[in-house]
């Protein structure tokens, strides 16, 4: 359905919008691009602000092909100030390239925020690459970037560095506090099958919420990036959701988890603690993956592996020589 709304730039101008039904998945971004606008014309028009969350089934008002990158602006000769105008608009304008582009995997990249800072779609990066959703980025790994691409202004570009930086001083401030707390392999592996506080439950009533909440989500699948849309889940998605279903707000990532609540030692976890690991293949020394500690050395998990939630044992060499720490979160 498409309506109309009148502009003030220069004669009034018919400006087209679509109503769009969000969708799983979606971004403000992946809604603009395809639709041919900015983010902030999608803002502006349903009222939404910076940071707000986007609910699926909600229907937004979108302005339709007011985004012309390639479009050279027309610069009407008249007198110095409106020339200077179209001077300074100039060095504002967004320089496009079309040769191809490759892009070497970082440390914290996903395929999201590749394809905002390359300025195209996951789903075309996927399609140049030949990738199946779910499928993990290795570090080092040469991505082919498909499509034109455009540099975004100087100011952009800084706002993007500063962030990286910041997760970079997290993954070095997590990976401290682990070696400081965290027992070596030698020593955890002289643990018993079981602790006594396995046999015993005396945990708290919402410790013992949180492992039946998680126990019914066995088998559910696993989704990156979900925390409960449709039943599907990722390993901290699942331990977020139960959390707060049990009026705990925990934060979201897997590595921001690991520095929340109480430390407790591997000889001494409880049934309802979070327990942490570092599951990457050359042992990076950073917390990427979470499980809830349900008694009897088990761990219930959502598993990339395993596509989905499952129960695993904490013996197995895999995961007894990944572990990377444990916290409690219910008292």
């Amino acid at each position: 359905m498409l309506t109309f709304s009148l502009g003030t730039v220069g004669a009034h101008a018919a400006t087209k919008t679509v109503k769009h039904k969000i969708k799983s998945g979606e971004t403000l971004y992946t809604i603009a691009h395809k639709n041919h606008t900015t983010i902030e014309e999608v803002r502006t028009a349903n009222g939404l602000k910076k940071g707000e969350t986007l609910k699926i089934g909600k229907v937004l008002t979108v302005p339709k092909n007011t985004y012309f990158p390639n479009k050279k602006k027309k610069i009407v000769k008249a007198d110095k100030k409106s020339k200077k105008v179209a001077t300074r608009s100039k060095k504002h304008t967004v320089k496009k390239s079309v040769k191809s582009k490759k892009y070497v995997i970082k440390r914290g990249d996903t395929l999201l925020a590749i394809a905002k800072k390359q300025h195209t779609t996951v789903e075309k990066i996927r399609k140049a690459n030949g990738m199946k959703k779910g499928e993990t980025l290795r570090l080092g790994k040469v991505l082919k970037i498909p499509g034109k691409y455009y540099s975004a202004p100087a100011k952009k570009r800084k706002s993007r560095i500063a962030h990286t930086r910041t997760k970079k001083q997290d993954k070095k401030l997590a990976k401290a506090i682990m070696r400081i707390k965290t027992k070596k392999p030698a020593k955890a592996a002289k643990r018993s099958h079981f602790a006594f506080s396995d046999i015993f439950f005396h945990g708290s009533s919402k410790s013992k919420n949180i492992i039946n909440l998680a126990k019914q989500k066995l088998g559910k699948r696993y989704v990156w990036g979900a925390v409960g849309q449709r039943n599907t889940f990722d390993c901290s998605g699942l331990t977020s959701y139960v959390c707060k279903k049990n009026g705990i707000h925990i934060p979201r990532r897997a590595i921001e988890q690991s520095k929340y609540g109480k430390y407790v030692s591997r000889d001494h976890l409880k049934p309802g603690d979070l327990i942490f690991f570092d599951t990457s293949k050359r042992h990076k020394g950073y917390v990427n993956h979470v499980g809830i500690y349900i008694g009897n050395n088990k761990f219930i998990h959502a598993s990339s592996a395993k596509k989905k939630v499952v129960i695993t044992s904490l013996s197995k060499p895999f995961y007894s020589k990944r572990y990377k720490g444990a916290r409690r979160v219910a008292s």
